[in-house]
């Protein structure tokens, strides 16, 4: 009889435990909150104890916590007033994007369809609590908001398993991010930035509750955390810095900024059987030549006096942004002291017929005009014979120096850093960018203007008349036969007056810059102190590219 009762107890046990468990947890997943909620107690800061206040203390908007992060009440206004069409174009978007991804899974593991019965991003927009914007070198904006959003989303998706139809709804969603924006790079055509690049500073929390056929199962013990922690280590991975989302927003062809990738060498050999351009017979002959799609002043060889069989042996070096549709322009002219220059004939060579580092020699027919097709000449203009060589730049030889999060620092005149790998010897070009100036104060006037001076070369901006604060933009190419190491480059700020005075120009401030940084370094990107100026700073960035 004992034994029976205690073989009963165990039997009663082991049911009634698993089935009362099942009930509770059916009753407490499906139970709803009561209509009734109290209103919460409105009371002023000066009246709430210590703990109190650590409690709301994470609710504070950053602008209050940290002075650098900028009130955006008017940034909320906006979001709010656009939210209701906002919702839409997003879930649009989620629609279109979703689209080929539940069609990869129709046909597998018995699903017929995947498709979104509701969707919706709700009433709520998200809340900007602070902005902070830093100020960097490159040509970027970067901001980094403090977003917050407690929405209520009605998201239904809907899976046909055969005859059996499955809803998962998403509900009770609240993200806090602080991401990191970065508008970049600034261009001069609308919208002004050809990209946005965002990447988040810290992982983002994220709650949600998800119901699957009308249960929470984000009630199920562990189950919370656990999907709490997957999501937050596929965020980080995907977005985390340093990894960045990418959304372009203009094209790359209409707002690229083509930079030196090479320099070409020429050498002007001679040419024969020139035209005789002067009343006795003969020419003075010269030879131009430049790069199409460049503004920079064509180079020019020497004049030969009454000669139609002129030889020149004068090399030349010319930069190349893009050898593919790039070609090089030779034009001969007969040089007259009065008037203008007769053109003798012209011809084109295109850099793609080139291989890299590899010396071709070309005896070019010479034409009146680029148009072969065009049978109204057909008078023989003579030869002319060159040496071509191109040479690309090495690709590594560009290293970027300064702060990876983008917040520039005042350059310091003196000082290296020495990294093992750096381009110490061969041939290369220096390109000096003046990017523009602040502070510069004259005493008569403000004209500024500034002056580039490296190895007996001086290289003039344009002039920004009545500022102090003058925005140049302007590139200068110095090729190079050594690295300048050990070499300084010293740049001058100058004001110059329109009309005639005795006092016309006056000097603003100057800098030397130690170019050991830019060897060894590939690049700098950074604002000097301007000597013999109050409060005058200039912005330069100088690169240094070995071939």
């Amino acid at each position: 009889m004992g034994f029976l009762n205690t073989f009963l107890e165990l039997l009663g046990f082991g049911i009634g435990l698993p089935f009362g468990l099942l009930i509770g947890f059916f009753l407490f997943v499906y139970s709803k909150p009561k209509d009734t909620v109290k209103d919460p107690v409105v009371r002023p800061l000066h009246e709430l104890d210590t703990g109190a206040l650590l409690d709301i203390l994470p609710d504070i908007p950053l602008w209050v916590k940290c002075p650098d992060y900028e009130r955006v009440d008017w940034l909320n206004k906006f979001l709010s007033d656009m939210w209701p069409y906002l919702d839409k174009a997003v879930c649009a978007m989620i629609r279109r994007t979703t689209q080929s991804m539940f069609a990869e899974y129709i046909g597998k593991y018995k699903i017929q369809a995947i498709e979104f019965e509701h969707l919706t991003l709700g009433t709520l927009p998200p809340t900007i609590h602070g902005l902070k914007v830093y100020e960097t070198n490159e040509k970027d904006l970067l901001m980094e908001p403090a977003i917050r959003w407690a929405g209520n989303p009605n998201i239904v998706l809907v899976l046909k398993l055969m005859s059996l139809q499955v809803t998962v709804q998403l509900v009770d969603l609240q993200i806090f991010a602080a991401p990191r924006v970065a508008l970049k790079p600034l261009v001069p055509t609308f919208p002004c930035f050809a990209n946005i690049v965002v990447s988040l500073m810290e992982r983002p929390h994220v709650d949600f509750g998800l119901k699957i056929l009308g249960g929470d199962v984000m009630s199920i013990p562990g189950l919370y955390r656990l999907v709490q922690e997957m999501i937050k280590k596929q965020v980080a991975s995907l977005y985390l810095w340093p990894q960045t989302l990418d959304i372009p927003i203009l094209d790359s062809s209409t707002v690229i900024i083509k930079k030196p990738v090479g320099i070409l060498h020429v050498k002007v050999v001679r040419a024969n059987k020139l035209l005789k351009a002067d009343l006795l017979g003969t020419s003075d002959p010269y030879v131009k030549l430049n790069l199409t799609g460049e503004k920079l002043p064509a180079k020019k060889t020497t004049i030969k006096k009454k000669n139609l069989n002129p030889e020149w042996n004068e090399s030349f070096k010319l930069v190349v942004k893009d050898p593919e549709s790039q070609a090089l322009e030779l034009q001969v002219f007969d040089w007259d002291k009065v008037g203008g220059h007769d053109r003798l004939g012209m011809q084109l060579v295109p850099l793609k017929v080139l291989t890299p580092r590899e010396t071709k020699d070309f005896t070019l027919d010479l034409l009146k005009h680029t148009n072969i097709s065009d049978s109204r000449d057909k008078k023989q203009r003579g030869q002319i014979v060159v040496e071509l060589t191109y040479v690309p730049f090495r690709e590594d030889s560009i290293k970027f120096s300064g702060p990876l999060d983008g917040n520039g620092e005042m350059g310091s005149v003196s000082g290296r850093s020495t990294p093992e790998e750096a381009p110490l010897s061969g041939a290369g070009l220096l390109s000096v960018m003046v990017q523009g100036a602040e502070d510069v104060e004259g005493k008569r006037h403000h004209n500024p203007y500034a002056l580039v001076l490296f190895r007996g070369e001086r290289k003039r901006t344009k002039t920004i008349k009545k500022t102090r604060d003058p925005r140049w933009n302007e590139e200068f190419q110095f090729m190079l036969d050594q690295p300048p190491l050990h070499e300084l480059i010293r740049i001058e700020v100058k004001s110059k007056r329109k009309s005639f005075s005795f006092r016309s120009k006056e000097s603003l401030g100057h800098v030397e810059i130690n170019l050991d940084d830019v060897v060894y370094n590939g690049r700098i990107n950074q604002k000097y102190h301007l000597i013999d100026s109050r409060n005058g700073v200039i912005h330069v960035e100088i690169r240094w590219s070995t071939v």
